[in-house]
């Protein structure tokens, strides 16, 4: 019996970018570099955990508008999911301040030049690029979508919540050549495809998130239901059958189309 302690979950964010293609609904995803601790080449969402500087940038109405979370933590997931967005695609859900609109493709491209490398490599916090270049966020574009626990036995741990946006038209979202090495706008059913045959790896969570996704075909289909549905808290609990087949349960009320599902391995549960 495992009596170690049971590691605490970090708190992360992640963005599902959509936009509507020839062929129906996409998904903006990267592929994780080689060399990361946790599914390394794995087709993921943009995201990651939260850091201090969210919490500070959460609470300044200068550039957070105030109103859309319940309280710090939810303010400063909201944060990190455009900070992620921004630092990991190049695309940023921000306004100049007075502005009505979000800051255009040519506004966007100074920014990157003069930040985007700063920010990634540590540099120049986020909170410093909004102050210098006067932009306001627009958490109000985020949509929740799913929030998902790593399980208990994994000695790293995420709770993550998953939020939904539309990408901005003029925006061209593009991987960071850090974290990630390559990057795709994908139809869901189309990387489900891909994953099956072998061509991508995904990890538990991303296969059911794009299984649920894939359910619509316009981008604001998908975000009107999102809207307009409940989170269910999903804690992914181990079982095994008789035959040794390895299983993880989730909560039906999450609406993943069942309870059990079988996984190859339950222990790479990342936060995207």
């Amino acid at each position: 019996m495992n009596n170690d302690p049971i590691a605490q979950p970090r708190l992360a964010a992640t963005v599902m970018l959509l936009r509507d293609g020839d062929e129906g609904m996409e998904v903006f995803m990267i592929v994780r570099h080689h060399g990361n601790d946790f599914a390394p080449g794995a087709l993921v969402f943009p995201g990651g955990r939260l850091d201090a500087g969210d919490y500070d940038i959460a609470v300044n109405a200068a550039v957070f508008p105030p109103g859309f979370a319940a309280d710090a933590a939810a303010a400063a997931l909201r944060v990190a999911a455009l900070r992620e967005t921004f630092e990991e695609c190049g695309v940023l859900l921000a306004r100049a301040r007075g502005e009505a609109g979000l800051v255009d493709a040519a506004h966007l491209r100074e920014i990157e030049t003069v930040h985007r490398t700063a920010m990634t490599r540590g540099e120049r916090s986020f909170g410093a690029i909004l102050a210098a270049e006067q932009l306001v966020l627009a958490p109000e574009l985020l949509v929740p979508f799913a929030h998902w626990i790593t399980p208990e036995r994994v000695p790293k741990r995420f709770d993550t919540h998953f939020f939904l946006a539309a990408a901005p038209e003029d925006q061209v979202a593009l991987h960071d050549g850090d974290e990630a090495v390559d990057s795709v706008w994908v139809r869901p059913e189309r990387a489900l495809g891909d994953a099956s045959k072998g061509a991508r790896k995904l990890v538990f969570p991303t296969q059911m998130n794009l299984q649920k996704l894939a359910r619509h075909q316009a981008s604001e289909t998908a975000l009107d239901v999102a809207r307009n549905s409940r989170v269910v808290t999903v804690l992914p609990k181990h079982e095994q059958t008789r035959d040794g087949i390895r299983l993880l349960r989730l909560p039906r009320e999450a609406d993943y189309g069942g309870e059990l599902f079988e996984v190859s391995n339950p222990q790479s549960m990342p936060s995207r």
